[in-house]
């Protein structure tokens, strides 16, 4: 296994969840990693992403709520999710990533970690 996500689980609106995605060594020298949701019925969309020299990029459906960071010395790369609303909950998974117009993934990935918002 070499990316595995968790941390996942049910919170209020406006609450905050920690995802973690734990990942090899090899992944974390040489490629990027971010963070991807899916809803069923709706396209997975890339909402953060952090290259190996510490840049951060974010959907701008999470800008501002969410936080991504990474440590090298516990090959982990974390998701702080605050104020979180009904329509963040999906499926999250971590992932290698690359940003162009969009943040998109570059083919390895973890298993999802369910997220669900509501009251």
């Amino acid at each position: 296994v070499q990316l595995q996500a968790s941390g996942g689980g049910l919170v209020q609106p406006g609450g905050s969840l920690r995802l973690s995605c734990a990942a090899s060594r090899f992944l974390l020298d040489y490629y990027s990693i971010g963070w991807f949701r899916q809803v069923p019925g709706k396209e997975r969309e890339g909402i953060s992403c952090i290259m190996s020299g510490a840049n951060t990029y974010y959907a701008d459906s999470v800008r501002g709520r969410f936080t991504i960071s990474r440590d090298n010395r516990k090959n982990t790369v974390s998701l702080q999710m605050n104020s979180l609303k009904p329509e963040d909950t999906a499926v999250y998974y971590c992932a290698t990533c690359a940003v162009g117009a969009s943040i998109y993934p570059t083919g390895y990935w973890g298993q999802g970690t369910q997220v669900t918002v509501s009251s």
